[in-house]
């Protein structure tokens, strides 16, 4: 199984919970009661629209496509009290 990192963008929203969009997977929109919750439903959609495309003969967003391994920073976040 071959792993590639996609950009989140995370917006609070008015009635309360998070939204998650990625500039990266079009059609990638996931509401959570928390940002963790928000970007694991957006990670999740992520993996169904790749294995749909593929299912269908669908080009793969390019964030998609397997890369080589490199070192990686990623963003994650960190809840505090």
């Amino acid at each position: 199984m071959d792993e590639v990192i996609i950009r989140l963008h995370i917006e609070p929203l008015e009635e309360g919970g998070f939204v998650a969009t990625s500039p990266d997977v079009p059609g990638v929109v996931a509401e959570g009661r928390s940002v963790t919750e928000a970007a694991d439903i957006a990670q999740s959609l992520a993996r169904k629209i790749a294995e749909s495309c593929m299912e269908h003969g669908d080009p793969l967003p390019e964030a998609l496509l397997p890369h080589t391994a490199a070192s990686r920073d990623l963003l994650v976040p960190v809840g505090l009290r």
